[in-house]
């Protein structure tokens, strides 16, 4: 019987799996509107009341997407000040839906990272993964390691779709 011989497991190719870079923090949104006056206008003397009286140590370590589901005004510093309710609390505040918070979650995961590792690598970027992995990581992770790897794919080990080949100097 002839043996049988992984030759992924033998290959030079680093896989990268951004499911890795996955924050497992509780994930919540935080709406304005019950926080305008009527739901519609923002009165600031109430507004300021309203998030003093707010307990946000609720938000401790929480991702937080702030929005404002109202169809109303809600002016910029407004925002601003409910983040500095949050900032000593929460992991993550963005301003946006759970896609934006995803995005900012990755985003931030992915700046940590020590590429140096990847130089001249060849590198598969993994495609499958049990949490929900944004494009837009997908497209930073590209950007970021295109300068520095001798190839890039996509997929896993044993069935990739090739992305980029680093070209050689022709003689």
């Amino acid at each position: 019987m002839e043996e049988i011989i992984n030759k992924v497991a033998q290959s030079s190719l680093i896989s990268l799996d951004l499911e890795d870079y996955y924050h497992k923090g509780e994930r919540v949104s935080l709406d304005l509107k019950p926080y305008l006056f009527q739901e519609l206008i923002l009165k600031e003397k109430e507004f300021r009341a309203a998030l003093k009286s707010t307990d946000f140590s609720q938000f401790t370590g929480k991702n937080v997407a702030v929005c404002c589901t109202a169809d109303a005004i809600v002016p910029t510093w407004a925002y601003m000040l409910l983040a500095t309710y949050l900032t000593p609390y929460a992991n993550m505040v963005v301003f946006g839906d759970s896609n934006a918070l995803e995005d900012a979650l990755f985003r931030d995961a992915l700046q940590r990272i020590d590429y140096s590792q990847y130089e001249g690598a060849k590198v598969v970027v993994k495609g499958c993964s049990k949490h929900p992995v944004p494009i837009s990581a997908y497209v930073e992770i590209t950007r970021r390691l295109q300068p520095i790897v001798n190839s890039l794919m996509f997929g896993e080990p044993c069935s990739t779709v090739p992305l980029y080949k680093q070209k050689t100097a022709s003689k």
